[in-house]
This record gives structure tokens, sequence and C-alpha cells, in this order.
């Protein structure tokens, strides 16, 4: 799936656009950083309720494709305009992690 077929997911909202061609080939979820930067899966959506411009610099490191903000959280002002500045999409959903993770998985089946 691309990051397009997340945005037209029920549920999620774009409030960073990043490229739209990217592929998700998997999902993961995790709120630690430290744990993130040694676990985080390349191309994966990540789904969590950091919502800060460190989330940025981990999902480069490990090359996922895009952060999901889940629980309501929504991406701080440094976040947004550092994902706005570097083409990283950013979602946000109402949804608990684990419901968002799960509409992913289930799209990616």
């Amino acid at each position: 799936m691309t990051l397009q077929d997340i945005n037209n997911l029920p549920d999620f909202t774009i409030t960073c656009e990043g490229d739209n061609t990217l592929t998700v080939t998997d999902v993961f979820c995790c709120d630690m950083l430290s744990l993130a930067m040694s676990k985080g899966i390349e191309h994966a959506a990540w789904v969590t309720v950091m919502g800060g411009v460190n989330t940025l610099a981990v999902l480069r490191l490990t090359e996922m494709s895009c952060i999901i903000l889940a629980e309501g959280v929504k991406p701080d002002d440094v976040m947004k305009q550092k994902a706005l500045e570097e083409g990283i999409a950013v979602f946000t959903t109402d949804l608990s992690v684990f419901r968002a993770a799960l509409k992913i998985h289930e799209a990616l089946s």
C-alpha cells in the first residue's frame, strides 16, 4: 500500500503531506523513542502518541514511511513545521493505538 491509500482510509487525517507514493509494508507501534530506534521496521507506518520533533528523527533513522499519531494527539508546532520542511507524512486519528494499527494491518492484508 502507499501513503495515499492510508489517506483514503476512514478515521485517518493527513496533517503533514509527504511523498504519497511511498510504500507501507508493515505497521509498527511504540511510544519509547529508544526502542523505536532499535526495533523500527523499514517501510512501516509507525503508530504512536509521541507528537514531538524527535519522533521525526527516529523515523528518518529507521526509514519508516510515515507517522500516525493516535488517541487524538496532534503534532506540536515544531514537529509540524519540521515534517513539512522534510516532506514527512504525519497522519492523525482519534482511534486508539491498537485500533489504528489494526486498520493499517487489515488494509495491508
